[in-house]
């Protein structure tokens, strides 16, 4: 069946973060929001029947995990990964970036390392800081042609015994980079190596575009299956963020046991009740739904692309490879960072998240002189943001 990915939808009064926040982060509640990372799309669905059919019993108490919940993960990742996680290599977790955090406090100490290569999702820097690690950046090449590269000459400059562990965004946020199989097997050798573990944001995975594919970094070799715990969830791809549905796949059996039983023994690794309705529901019938949205995103791409080129030749557009997010490189209007700010809020009086936020530092490698442009959202609003932001430069 068709679906209507250009209706608009007015989120206002649903304490959504994107229009809640305005004020707060930009000091604007009236700014066009195109900076959190869910989609102005409505839930499909047959997610949204499954809840409600469940709403039909009366009673919300303890429930167990359902069989089908794990079948539907491990089939889910099987067809679209070709890679069939085993029953035990699986346990839900609250949040990826609560995930993070508990990986981090159940395998590191203070003060030891924690590497990320930004520009990268910012709470890759913020949650090991805010646990008392040290953050070690390799930033990323920024390449010519505005690609970026993993720097493993850096990587091995910045090393030393106190890194323990290394936080992957693969896809890549805010940049959209589908990390390719050399790429993944040379990192996976270098952390084995330095035993370093590696703690993969697969949360993207499910929505590469543009006949791109996903490679999960436990798959590329045995070395990365030894090393690596993976986050994955389908909260980005069908639009819940809010029904928690985040879920760990790890190979390694003393891994494993560790973090999987300090989920158990804190009672963290059991799902609510709506999660597992929600992910069977999105794993069992959503996939003409994905196809339908992904296909809406890459247009709603290819529209800024034509835009911009036709209109504000100043901002270079890095296409995703996957995701909705779309990396923006505004260093051609020769703005400083307050200048650039100035004219996307006050002046466009649009919402995007600042490039500098996914850094350290002012070099462009690490995201200054940047945007991120959320375009899951029906093309009317896009075509407004664009036309605000030509106005205003």
């Amino acid at each position: 069946m068709p679906y209507n990915f250009d209706r608009i939808i007015d989120r206002r009064g649903s304490h959504d973060y994107k229009h809640g926040m305005l004020a707060e982060r930009f000091g604007d509640a009236s700014l066009l929001p195109l900076w959190v990372a869910d989609m102005d799309f409505a839930t499909p669905d047959f997610i949204i029947e499954a809840l409600r059919r469940r709403l039909d019993h009366p009673i919300l108490g303890y429930t167990m995990i359902p069989d089908e919940y794990w079948q539907s993960v491990a089939d889910w990742v099987a067809s679209h990964h070709g890679w069939r996680p085993e029953r035990e290599w699986l346990s839900y977790i609250p949040g990826i970036v609560k995930g993070i955090g508990m990986a981090m406090n159940v395998f590191t100490s203070p003060g030891d390392k924690i590497i990320i290569q930004p520009p990268v999702y910012h709470p890759f820097r913020l949650t090991p800081e805010g646990n008392g690690r040290e953050v070690v950046c390799n930033p990323l090449l920024l390449n010519a042609d505005g690609s970026y590269s993993m720097d493993f000459r850096n990587l091995e400059e910045v090393c030393d015994a106190r890194c323990r562990m290394l936080l992957l965004s693969n896809p890549h946020n805010p940049a959209g980079i589908c990390w390719d199989r050399r790429t993944l097997t040379r990192l996976a050798r270098f952390c084995h190596d330095h035993n370093i573990i590696v703690v993969s944001d697969e949360i993207h995975c499910d929505m590469t575009l543009f006949g791109n594919r996903h490679i999960p970094f436990a798959t590329v070799s045995e070395e990365a299956a030894e090393c690596s715990i993976t986050f994955q969830a389908p909260s980005k791809t069908f639009n819940i963020a809010g029904v928690v549905s985040s879920y760990s796949i790890i190979v390694n059996s003393s891994l494993r046991e560790r973090f999987y039983g300090w989920l158990s023994a804190n009672e963290l690794g059991e799902p609510p009740l709506f999660s597992t309705i929600a992910t069977i529901a999105a794993f069992r019938h959503g996939e003409e739904w994905r196809r339908e949205m992904l296909r809406y995103v890459e247009e709603n791409i290819l529209f800024v692309e034509r835009y911009i080129a036709d209109h504000i030749p100043g901002i270079r557009v890095l296409r995703p490879q996957a995701s909705f997010l779309v990396w923006l490189d505004c260093r051609g209007m020769g703005l400083s960072h307050h200048e650039l700010q100035e004219l996307f809020v006050k002046k466009a009086r649009l919402a995007l998240n600042d490039g500098a936020m996914f850094g350290v530092g002012t070099s462009p490698n690490c995201g200054a002189g940047f945007m991120r442009l959320n375009v899951g959202t029906p093309r009317a609003v896009l075509a407004e943001a664009l036309e605000r932001l030509k106005a205003a430069i």
